[in-house]
């Protein structure tokens, strides 16, 4: 064996029959691992996931309503729109009897953050503008700040509006008064 010599390079750089055999048989172990695997998750999936009952909590655990549905909310994000609901049930301790008699909230766009409110008179949709300032402070208070960015107040409506031949041409009726 010379210096020359390219045959004991050449045999080092290539595998002998049991190296070949070792490394076909590392594949074959990965290959029936990979195997065994997924047929033991297939299972488990048949079974129902693979969780099994014993001492310690898990996921099918029963728990009592009120955390059940406080995880429902937080899980599809509806914090916000049910706070503003609860606000809703809460209109007359929040605003007073007086105002929760004659104004009455409608809805809330979550998107706009503004909170709809219904007056059945003129009087008191004008009560409720100048008050409006102070109560957006008073519900970001309970429900978190920003979540009510305005409100806004609707006037009352007018009766149906009635066509016939004692109407007056061009004429919007009792809306005229509601402005």
């Amino acid at each position: 064996m010379s210096a020359g010599d390219p045959t004991p390079d050449k045999k080092a750089a290539e595998p002998s029959g049991v190296d070949l055999a070792r490394v076909a048989l590392r594949a074959a172990r990965e290959q029936a691992r990979a195997r065994g695997d997924a047929a033991r998750q297939r299972k488990q999936a048949r079974r129902g996931g693979g969780l099994r009952s014993g001492a310690r909590a898990d996921g099918r655990d029963p728990m009592a309503l009120g955390a059940a549905i406080n995880r429902l909310l937080t899980e599809r994000g509806w914090e916000t729109p049910a706070a503003v609901g609860g606000v809703m049930g809460r209109w007359p301790q929040i605003v007073g009897e007086d105002l929760a008699k004659h104004c009455v909230p409608q809805r809330y766009d979550e998107d706009e953050r503004v909170l709809t409110v219904q007056c059945d008179s003129t009087a008191w949709a004008t009560q409720l503008r100048v008050l409006a300032p102070a109560l957006v402070a008073r519900l970001n208070e309970d429900l978190g700040h920003g979540t009510v960015r305005m409100i806004k107040v609707l006037n009352p409506g007018g009766p149906a509006r009635r066509y016939g031949p004692l109407r007056a041409p061009g004429s919007t009726g009792p809306g005229d008064t509601y402005g």
